[in-house]
């Protein structure tokens, strides 16, 4: 009997080891993690509009929801109109105020953008020299 009772006793002392292993790996793996950069895992939840048009032209994007967003082509016939939120826009070209081309059925996915070109005279979106 006094075996049995010295075997019970190793046993329960290696049960013991066993879970302070378990401890000290789960410390150590704590105190590593803390020391670790912390990692960005933000996304995205807008887009954008861009895309080649006349210099100096207003591009607008419009959606069901009554948003309109503006943008200015640049001398180098470039625009961009952002963040928009997602969903389905009618993208307008306009000059002196007046509405020259129209894409409808854009639509805008979760940190997808959306190219929209317009046509320029000659097939040169930049600014002259003489405007």
């Amino acid at each position: 009997m006094h075996k049995i009772e010295h075997f019970k006793d190793s046993n329960h002392q290696g049960r013991w080891s066993l879970s302070m292993s378990n401890a000290t790996v789960v410390i150590a793996l704590g105190i590593i993690s803390s020391l670790s950069p912390p990692t960005a895992r933000a996304q995205s939840t807008t887009s954008s509009v861009f895309g080649h048009a006349p210099a100096g032209e207003l591009v607008t994007a419009s959606n069901a929801t009554g948003l309109h967003r503006h943008g200015t082509v640049n001398k180098q016939g470039r625009y961009k109109i952002g963040p928009l939120p997602t969903g389905d826009y009618i993208v307008t070209l306009e000059k002196d105020g007046n509405t020259v081309d129209t894409q409808h059925n854009v639509t805008l996915l979760v940190g997808q953008n959306a190219e929209i070109d317009f046509a320029c005279p000659n097939d040169h979106c930049e600014a002259s020299e003489n405007r």
